[in-house]
């Protein structure tokens, strides 16, 4: 018997019982949905925590004062990197394409009658490059306000909106600490990080925070930003060896700083959304398999209402291997059609989730490709069982069959 004539016969065979055929189909229909609805689920969550991670800046090492934890409690001293650190980091490790250091601490900052509890960050003109800032408005501080501690500050979208509204604030003078500041440049908005929110605070020159606002000789952070992500391992190996260097500290002894690399963040951080991912396609795949359970109960109830026509094939010469193409075509025609509309149906799933929620959803390729091709799957192996035994039916006892 011809493919295409036994195509049509399965296809002629499903039309005839549209309802049931439709019922079929319907386990995997959802069970397609589900499992592209939760992967896009999981791919855009995967998408949201990377983009806010390299919202933080690209090819990043961040040093700060004391050691790991350990068991809850902070090892090393909380002053232990200076100005004299970031010079010698800067000067001594080739790979370093460019280094911030930055002190930070709340204060209140007041413009007129309007203020707002926020917090003050020190810091370079490099850090905006670093970690990726752009100016809406206004200028940043050049190197010679950073040298002679002026006193001028970049306001955070969020503290410009709280402090000035939709006015305009560049210009304007504000109050630190009962210092005042004059207002030369606006943030762009980043978006709130979860952990830390980049729009709401002032950046002002480094000195000028350490002596005139927060006063402190000490820093709490260095920003790193190696040439390229290959050497991010080489450059955190060279700024740790230097460090301990300056810092005395003996061989065998703890430092008293630690280095976090943002590869490892970022490796982190995809080995548990991937893990998140898996876990939701597992159980969104649990109703395949509900689907396919469903297609061999059918394919053998349609096996026991055909068995004469089964005898009648048979009788005019058709062999065991075209019987059994006609009824795993017709299994596969039904879970391979349940998965077209399943995939329309997690297309539109995923947008209505993304729609009506903050999570954001991406369907991906490689989600749709997998989807078909384990709807196609489970047609073939829950269609086979039914199949055999419908082309191992005796022809005789087939046509006494009522």
């Amino acid at each position: 018997m011809l493919l295409w004539t036994i195509i049509k016969v399965a296809l002629g065979s499903l039309l005839a019982n549209k309802m049931r055929s439709f019922l079929a189909m319907l386990g995997i229909i959802i069970g397609v949905g589900a499992v592209i609805s939760m992967l896009a689920l999981g791919a855009g969550a995967r998408h949201q925590v990377m983009n806010r991670i390299t919202a933080m800046g690209t090819n990043l090492l961040v040093v700060r004062p004391g050691g790991a934890q350990r068991r809850g409690v902070q090892s090393g001293s909380r002053e232990s990197l200076t100005l004299g650190d970031a010079e010698a980091v800067l000067q001594s490790v080739p790979d370093v394409q460019a280094l911030a250091p930055l002190v930070r601490g709340r204060a209140q900052v007041k413009y007129f009658n309007a203020n707002t509890d926020t917090t003050i960050a020190g810091t370079s003109l490099s850090y905006l490059a670093i970690r990726g800032f752009e100016l809406a408005k206004g200028r940043a501080f050049t190197s010679v306000e950073e040298d002679y501690a002026a006193r001028v500050a970049v306001l955070g979208s969020a503290v410009s909106t709280q402090l000035f509204g939709e006015r305009d604030p560049v210009g304007e003078r504000i109050r630190v600490k009962n210092v005042n500041f004059r207002v030369i440049g606006v943030l762009k908005a980043k978006g709130d990080q979860g952990w830390f929110n980049p729009d709401d605070m002032v950046m002002v020159p480094y000195l000028t925070a350490m002596r005139r606002v927060l006063g402190q000789p000490y820093l709490d952070e260095l920003d790193v930003q190696a040439q390229d992500a290959a050497t991010l391992a080489r450059v955190e190996t060279q700024i740790t060896s230097l460090l301990r260097k300056r810092h005395r500290i003996r061989a065998g002894a703890d430092d008293d700083f630690h280095v976090r690399n943002q590869a490892e963040l970022i490796e982190m951080a995809s080995t548990v959304t991937r893990t998140f991912t898996i876990l939701l396609g597992g159980i969104a795949g649990i109703s395949l398999l509900v689907g396919g359970i469903g297609i061999m109960n059918i394919m053998l109830v349609t096996v026991t209402e055909r068995t004469r026509e089964i005898g009648v094939r048979k009788a005019i010469g058709a062999r065991d291997r075209d019987v059994l193409s006609q009824f795993l075509i017709e299994s596969i025609l039904i879970s391979g059609l349940g998965g077209i509309l399943g995939i329309v149906l997690g297309f539109g799933v995923a947008g209505i989730l993304s729609g009506l929620s903050d999570y954001q959803t991406v369907v991906e390729t490689q989600s749709v490709i997998l989807a078909l091709a384990v709807s196609g799957s489970v047609g073939v192996f829950f269609g086979y069982y039914p199949a055999r035994r419908a082309a191992r039916l005796d022809p005789i006892v087939a046509l006494r069959y009522e």
